[in-house]
C-alpha cells in the first residue's frame, strides 16, 4: 500500500536554519564570550550615557579635595586638581570607544576594498597592493604616528589660529578636533594591512567557487560579483578580526596618549590619565590603578569576545 500524503495542514515544517542564529546559540554557551560581550555593552552604555549620569563634570575642580582617596563621594578619588577620577574615567570611555570605532571602521573599509581587489583581480593589482601592505607593516607604528603628528599638527593649529583672528569664530579655538583627526588618520593608516591580508586570503578561496563561475557565465560584472557574492561570504572571519581590532585600537590610542602624541589634556583619555598617575603612583596609587584597570578590563573583554565569535562563526575550526 502506498503511503497517504499528508495534507498541507499536517505537513511538519522544520525551523529554518540560520547561520547567525546558530552562531548566537554557540556564542551564548561560551561563558567567557558572554562575559566579554557584557563588559563591551557596559562600556558602550557608559560611553553614550555615562557623562550625563556622573555626579561631577570631568573638568570641574575642587582644590580643597586634591588627591583625595576613593570614598563614597568620589568613587575613584580625585587627582591633583581636585577633579573626580571616576567622572574622567567614564568620559575617557567615550574617547576610547570613539577612537576605536572610527579607526576600525576606516581601517576595515580600506582593508576590505584593497583586499577584495587584490584577491579577485590578481596581478598586477595583487602585487602592488601586497607591496603597499608590506611597506606599511614594516614602518614602526609609533614612528609613523609621531611623524604625522609632528608634521601636521603645528601647521593645522597655526591655520586655525589665523582663521580665529580673522573670523573670531570660537570653533577655531577648539584644537581637540585636530587631535582627534590626526589620531584617527594616523591609526587608520597603520591598522588596515591585517584586514587587507585577511580579506585577500578569503577572496582567493571564494573566487574559485562554482557560484562565482556561474555568476560570471551569466554576464554579471566583476564589481557586482564582488559586492553580492564575494564580500558577503568573506565577512565571517572579518567580523572576528574587527572584534579583536577594536580592543587593539583602544590600547593603541591609550599608548599614544600616554606618550603625548594622541589625545591631549584636558580631554580625558585613559592613556594620558595613566601617564599622569604614573608620576605619583607611589603616593596616590588610585590615580594609576583606576584607568589602568578599566583599560585592562576592556582589552580582555574584547579578546574574549573575539575568541567567542571565532568559535561561533567557525565551529569546525574550534576545539
Amino acid at each position: 500500500m502506498s503511503a497517504i500524503p499528508l495534507s498541507p495542514a499536517e505537513t511538519i515544517e522544520e525551523p529554518a536554519v540560520s547561520l547567525w542564529r546558530d552562531a548566537w546559540h554557540r556564542l551564548r554557551r561560551n561563558k567567557l564570550a558572554v562575559f566579554g560581550l557584557a563588559v563591551v555593552l557596559i562600556l558602550a552604555f557608559a560611553a553614550i550615557f555615562g557623562p550625563y549620569l556622573t555626579p561631577y563634570d570631568y573638568l570641574s575642580q575642587d582644590l580643597n579635595a586634591r588627591n583625595a582617596l576613593p570614598s563614597m563621594s568620589h568613587l575613584f578619588g580625585t587627582d591633583d586638581l581636585g577633579r573626580d577620577v571616576f567622572s574622567r574615567v567614564i568620559f575617557g570611555t567615550r574617547t576610547a570607544l570613539l577612537v576605536a570605532v572610527i579607526v576600525t571602521f576606516f581601517a576595515v573599509l580600506i582593508g576590505l576594498t584593497l583586499g577584495a581587489v587584490a584577491g579577485f583581480f590578481g596581478n598586477p593589482f595583487d602585487r602592488a597592493i601586497m607591496w603597499l601592505t608590506d611597506v606599511t607593516m614594516s614602518v614602526p607604528n609609533l614612528l609613523l604616528v609621531v611623524v604625522i603628528n609632528a608634521s601636521l599638527k603645528s601647521p593645522i593649529t597655526r591655520w586655525m589660529e589665523a582663521r580665529y583672528l580673522e573670523t573670531l569664530n570660537p570653533f577655531y579655538r577648539q584644537t581637540i578636533w585636530v587631535d582627534f583627526i590626526l589620531v584617527f588618520g594616523s591609526m587608520a593608516l597603520i591598522s588596515w594591512p591585517p584586514y587587507a591580508r585577511l580579506v585577500r586570503a578569503q577572496v582567493l578561496s571564494i573566487r574559485s567557487r562554482p557560484y562565482i563561475t556561474a555568476a560570471q557565465a551569466l554576464g554579471l560584472s566583476n564589481w557586482i560579483i564582488i559586492k553580492r557574492y564575494v564580500v558577503p561570504n568573506a565577512l565571517g572571519p572579518l567580523i572576528v578580526s574587527v572584534s579583536a581590532g577594536l580592543g587593539t585600537a583602544m590600547v593603541l590610542e591609550s599608548a599614544f596618549s600616554f606618550l603625548g602624541v594622541g589625545v591631549n589634556p584636558p580631554t580625558p583619555s585613559w592613556g594620558n590619565m595613566i601617564s599622569d598617575g604614573l608620576r605619583v603612583w607611589q603616593h596616590y596609587p588610585h590615580l594609576l590603578a583606576a584607568p589602568a584597570a578599566v583599560l585592562g578590563l576592556a582589552s580582555v573583554a574584547f579578546s574574549f569576545l573575539g575568541d567567542g565569535l571565532n568559535d561561533a562563526l567557525n565551529p569546525r575550526g574550534s576545539k
